[in-house]
C-alpha cells in the first residue's frame, strides 16, 4: 500500500449570487434577533393571539390579521435590509429563498415562511397561545443528563 504526502482538499466555490444570498440571510438573522424586532412581533402576537383557536375552520378575521402582520413585519425587515443593502429587492429575495430553502437555518426559514404561508402563520399564533396558557410542551422533566466520561475524578 502506497502512502502519499499529498492531501486532497475539497474546495467550495460559490457564485456571487450565493454570496449575496448568504449576506442577506446574515443580515436577516441580525434583524430578527434584534430587541426592536422581537418587541414588534411579540406586541403584535399579544394583541391578536386570543383570536386563534385550533379548529380546522379558519375565521375570517385571520385574513385581516395575516395581512396586517405581513405589512408590519415584512415592511420593517425590508426597511432594515434596505439600510444595509441599497437597492435590496424583497421580491427577488423571496424567489431566491425558494431556491435555497434547504440550506437555511430552520428558525430563519420558519420565520420567513410566516410571510407567505398562512398555515405557518396560524401555527405560530397557536404555539404562542399554548405557551401563554401554559399548554406548551415541557420536556424538562423527561431529560436526564449523564456523563459520558466514566472515569472517577475527585477534586480536592
Amino acid at each position: 500500500m502506497e502512502t502519499s504526502d499529498e492531501e486532497n482538499f475539497g474546495v467550495a466555490v460559490s457564485s456571487p449570487s450565493d454570496a449575496e444570498f448568504d449576506a442577506i440571510v446574515g443580515y436577516l438573522e441580525d434583524i430578527i434577533m434584534d430587541d426592536d424586532f422581537q418587541l414588534i412581533q411579540r406586541t403584535f402576537m399579544e394583541k391578536h393571539y386570543q383570536e386563534f383557536d385550533d379548529s380546522e375552520e379558519n375565521k375570517l378575521i385571520y385574513t385581516s390579521i395575516f395581512n396586517e402582520y405581513i405589512s408590519l413585519v415584512e415592511k420593517y425587515i425590508e426597511e432594515k435590509l434596505l439600510d444595509r443593502i441599497p437597492g435590496f429587492n424583497m421580491t427577488a429575495f423571496t424567489m431566491s429563498l425558494q431556491q435555497h430553502k434547504d440550506e437555511m437555518a430552520g428558525d430563519i426559514f420558519d420565520m420567513l415562511l410566516t410571510f407567505t404561508d398562512f398555515l405557518a402563520f396560524k401555527e405560530m399564533f397557536l404555539d404562542y397561545r399554548a405557551e401563554k396558557e401554559g399548554r406548551s410542551l415541557d420536556l424538562s422533566s423527561g431529560l436526564v443528563v449523564t456523563s459520558l466520561n466514566k472515569s472517577s475524578i475527585s477534586f480536592s
